[in-house]
């Protein structure tokens, strides 16, 4: 027969949300004080160890990070053309220059955004918004109706892309979606926030006839518990800051913002 039993959780699925949006607050705020590549890349090698700690599937991570690193890509070429000049030049052209230190904040710009990012997506790779509304409402003690409100948004978000081609194929079946192709984007486009407004306040209207955020003393069904696991998570992410921090200014290479 089969084994039909369910999977064991894995211990990042066990976290509270709350937890993980603050380790990846304390991650970014510590490695945003320097531009340097010693405490990116050392950030960048810490958080490796904690993503197979964790148990995040590799699959899921490179997926999600291909925007990341296309994004930090673009940033660091952006730095090396129009960066700081300092050092030997190596190309000028009107008003791009590559020089050793716009080559230099280049890659530690790279490493800096990929060390920024990764902390969120490893750690919310498979969160649930309704998790996170939990989290919300009841660690951080958050008002209830905004954040039933936020989560109904976050929900009707994933329908954009279904209403969008729904709209196309009405669209097409009128004979209306024979223009060119920007009148005809740009026609869809207005429909669909048509659409998302009078889902909004429909929304809106059934919420408040519901009663959510009218009284104080609303419970939650599911409860939200912070514990040991939680505190570990951001007990780690306090000591990625702290060795990266202490490696950079070891080795010399602590450059902060302030001081530039």
């Amino acid at each position: 027969m089969l084994n039909t039993a369910p999977a064991a959780p894995t211990p990042r699925a066990t976290i509270n949300p709350v937890a993980k949006l603050a380790a990846a607050l304390v991650i970014a705020v510590g490695l945003v004080l320097s531009v340097d590549w010693v405490s990116a890349s050392t950030a960048l090698v810490l958080e490796a160890v904690l993503a197979i700690v964790l148990r995040v599937p590799l699959r899921a991570l490179v997926t999600r990070t291909a925007m990341v690193g296309l994004a930090a890509i673009l940033t660091a070429i952006t730095i090396l053309l129009y960066g700081e000049s300092r050092g030997e030049v190596h190309w000028h052209f009107l008003l791009i220059t590559v020089s050793d230190g716009s080559i230099t904040l280049a890659v530690a710009t790279f490493l800096r955004v990929l060390a920024i990012a990764l902390p969120s997506v490893l750690l919310f790779v498979d969160t649930e918004p309704t998790e996170l509304a939990d989290g919300l409402g009841q660690v951080l003690r958050l008002p209830a109706r905004f954040v039933l409100g936020a989560l109904a948004g976050v929900r009707l978000v994933g329908l954009l892309g279904q209403d969008w081609r729904y709209l196309g194929y009405a669209r097409r079946a009128r004979g209306v979606a024979d223009q060119g192709s920007v009148r005809r984007a740009a026609g869809q486009a207005f429909a669909l926030l048509v659409s998302a407004i009078r889902r909004g306040s429909t929304l809106a209207t059934a919420m408040e006839a519901r009663g959510f955020g009218a009284h104080p003393t609303r419970t939650w069904a599911r409860p939200s518990p912070f514990g040991r696991r939680e505190v570990g998570l951001i007990c780690a992410a306090l000591l990625i800051v702290a060795i990266s921090i202490t490696t950079s200014v070891a080795t010399g290479h602590w450059n902060l913002i302030a001081t530039r």
